[in-house]
């Protein structure tokens, strides 16, 4: 039986709608379903979602708005099911927030262990904590990065929001400190195997993370770039 995940189908066609409903209920999710993005960004204020599928082509909204405005309203899990399929549409989407991209049609199964992939990545930031004793935090240049609460600090004290695939990828990143990871290495760090293996996944979040740590992004000298292959990171790493 899946733990009590609660799950939102935000999705305008009836009868996907009720299929994916199925699907996910029959997994033991508890799901509520939501055919306009007005609706979506409602319910968000009266339930602690874990998990959105979210339909880009909604009557009221382009999906892709929506997804930034719940990534800008929740940490929750966002799938994005579409009939498009171009690649600029990935990354935009990832550049809004998502975890993850499926386009229709879809297989059942799949898109299944696609849900359950991303429920598992969630799980060490809600409620899978360790207590204090096992916690780790790294040190660099000013910066705290604490690894249980997955949250990141700078060097004057304010936390730094990062989207779940940024702290993911950052980790990997602090915890090979010095060393050049390809891009492939870093797609498997963050859960992405789902993506193409075209698409510039890796490219975008490296550059969303230099805008939110650089002191000049197009200088950068945390995350360096091994051109042709892939990223290092530059600072010495303490541990605590």
């Amino acid at each position: 039986m899946a733990r009590d995940y609660h799950i939102l189908v935000l999705e305008d066609e009836p009868a996907t709608r009720a299929l994916l409903a199925s699907l996910l209920e029959a997994e033991g999710y508890r799901v509520t379903p939501a055919e306009l993005g007005a609706q979506a960004l409602e319910l968000i204020t009266q339930y602690s979602f874990d998990l959105i599928l979210l339909d880009l082509n909604l009557p009221d909204e382009d999906g892709l708005f929506i997804a930034r405005e719940l990534r800008a309203k929740s940490d929750v899990g966002i799938i994005i099911l579409t009939s498009r399929k171009e690649d600029v549409d990935r990354v935009v989407g990832l550049e809004m927030g998502a975890d993850d991209y499926v386009t229709k049609p879809f297989f059942p199964r799949e898109l299944i262990a696609r849900v359950k992939n991303l429920l598992r990545r969630l799980t060490p930031a809600r409620g899978g904590r360790r207590g204090e004793a096992g916690r780790e935090i790294r040190h660099f240049e000013g910066w705290a990065m604490d690894l249980a609460k997955r949250s990141l600090t700078n060097a004057q004290g304010h936390d730094v929001n990062l989207t779940r695939a940024e702290f993911d990828l950052l980790t990997a990143l602090v915890n090979s400190a010095g060393r050049v990871l390809s891009r492939d290495q870093l797609l498997d760090a963050i859960g992405s195997q789902f993506w193409t293996p075209v698409d510039r996944t890796i490219d975008v979040l490296v550059s969303r993370l230099r805008r939110k740590m650089e002191a000049d992004p197009k200088s950068p000298t945390i995350i360096i770039t091994s051109h042709g292959y892939g990223y290092k990171f530059a600072p010495t790493v303490s541990l605590e």
